[in-house]
């Protein structure tokens, strides 16, 4: 019993995590990325298992953390779930490592290990292990050579592309 608080805590830091051999980005800057973000693929998880037209919205918390809406588009209840969630940097601002939780005090891991760094408009965000994977863009459609480009990077990571749900967006 005596082993359940360091157990309990090398669970919880685990979530929050990089996959062995992945780096995530640095030069980051946070005021880029604010804004709206419209997934273009995912590794199926349960938190967004059967939702389309999903989209995240990033924006300031008044404790210098990051406010997170993440939205999307369930059809078999007819309507939108937004879950509402925070994050903060791991480590330091410029590093691409942050913690978001949507539940409480459970952070899972957001590791940036791919961005547009010119124009911030495509990003690809690891979770604590190679279980999670999104690739977002600020348009709902992604250019084909871009997404290419990051699903070959992805592969080579060692990430399941071949598993990969390509997310549907409405024409604008």
């Amino acid at each position: 019993m005596r082993y359940l608080p360091v157990l309990l805590f090398s669970l919880l830091c685990a979530c929050t995590g990089i996959p062995e051999g992945i780096k995530v980005i640095d030069g980051f800057e946070l005021n880029r990325y604010l804004g709206t973000w419209y997934e273009i693929a995912r590794l199926d998880h349960s938190f967004e298992h059967g939702l389309t037209d999903i989209s995240a919205e990033y924006s300031l918390r008044d404790d210098g953390g990051v406010k997170v809406l993440n939205s999307g588009y369930d059809a078999e209840q007819g309507q939108r779930k937004i879950a509402e969630g925070k994050a903060y940097f791991i480590d330091k601002p410029d590093v691409g490592r942050l913690k978001v939780s949507f539940f409480g005090p459970f952070y899972g891991a957001y590791n940036i290990i791919a961005l547009d760094k010119i124009g911030y408009r495509h990003v690809m965000i690891a979770g604590p292990d190679r279980d999670y994977l999104w690739i977002l863009a600020r348009s709902p459609e992604l250019e084909p050579s871009i997404q290419q480009d990051l699903i070959e990077q992805a592969k080579t990571l060692g990430f399941a592309t071949d598993k990969l749900i390509f997310d549907q967006h409405p024409k604008q």
